[in-house]
Parts: C-alpha cells; sequence; structure tokens
C-alpha cells in the first residue's frame, strides 16, 4: 500500500473510475478525524440521509476491519466491509470497501482532511476498479449524492446541529 499522492500523471489515468467529494466542516480536524476512528461516532453518522448503521465488528488499525450493515430508509439491509490501508492520524485514512473481504467489486477511498481556518477540509477520493463499476455505482446507487449525503451527516454530528450527536 502506497503512503503518497498519486502524482498528475497517475491521478489522470484513472480520472474515469474515481468519485471525489469534498466539503468544509466547521470543526478542529481532530475532532473531525475522531468522528472516523471511533465507532460510538461512526455509529451515529455514516451513512446517506435516512440511513442507519448497525455494526458488527471495529477494529481502526491498518489491516484492521470494520463489518457493518447499512440499514436503508426502505427496510433494505447492505452488507458492508471496510479494512483500513493506511492511516496518518489526523491527515490522512485510506481503505478499501465492498460488501464483504475478498469482494471483486470492493473500491478504495482515500480520506484526507485539511485544516481550512477554524474548520477542516475534508476530500474523499474514492477509485473503482472499472470505469463500468464506478458508473453503476453513481447511477444505481447514487453514490455522489449519497457520499455528499455522508459527509453533511458528518458535518451536522460534529458541529453538534445534529440532536442526536449533539448527546453524545
Amino acid at each position: 500500500m502506497s503512503a503518497t499522492e498519486p502524482d498528475a500523471t497517475e491521478r489522470s489515468a484513472t480520472t474515469d473510475r474515481e468519485i471525489v467529494i469534498s466539503r468544509a466542516i466547521g470543526a478542529p480536524r481532530e475532532v473531525v478525524f475522531e468522528a472516523f476512528t471511533e465507532v460510538r461516532h461512526l455509529s451515529r453518522w455514516w451513512g446517506p440521509e435516512g440511513f442507519t448503521t448497525t455494526t458488527r465488528a471495529f477494529e481502526f488499525r491498518v489491516g484492521g476491519e470494520w463489518d457493518f450493515v447499512m440499514h436503508g430508509p426502505d427496510g433494505t439491509d447492505y452488507q458492508e466491509w471496510i479494512t483500513w490501508t493506511a492511516l496518518v492520524p489526523p491527515e490522512r485514512i485510506a481503505m478499501l470497501h465492498g460488501e464483504r473481504r475478498d469482494d471483486p467489486n470492493a473500491f478504495e477511498s482515500v480520506l484526507t482532511f485539511e485544516p481550512d481556518g477554524a474548520a477542516t477540509r475534508i476530500e474523499m477520493r474514492t477509485l473503482f476498479p472499472t470505469k463500468e463499476l464506478r458508473d453503476e455505482a453513481a447511477e444505481k446507487y447514487h453514490a455522489i449524492e449519497a457520499g455528499r449525503q455522508t459527509l453533511d451527516n458528518l458535518a451536522a454530528y460534529v458541529t453538534g446541529t445534529d440532536h442526536e450527536g449533539a448527546e453524545g
């Protein structure tokens, strides 16, 4: 696993397989990073609007796994699995995300946390194995909108504008 950012040539070669979402969040970087690293936080904000999360296993370390189910607002359950491939607190998280371990369609995500004044600029760069899988995620599963909603949920949680998040 490389801990370095891809250069411009590598990045342009993967553009048709990527989804990149970013957002400024009105909280310090350490607070935003912690919301990604502790399951007591993750389970309260993770996922698009209307989704809830049930964690089966969680071990936050390189090589550790997060095994969880996302419950859609229509009652559909989505089996999810993440393993962390690189961690640079509080700057960067890299992970492999699929439905299960050894999922051939698993995708890589790199999250960067940059200070932006008193806020944090978070970028979520997701690289799919193929353009077709990226397009399917965007069209069938609305991955771009879902990603934005997920970062909105994170922002509401860490800034306390989400009433449930404000309690914990």
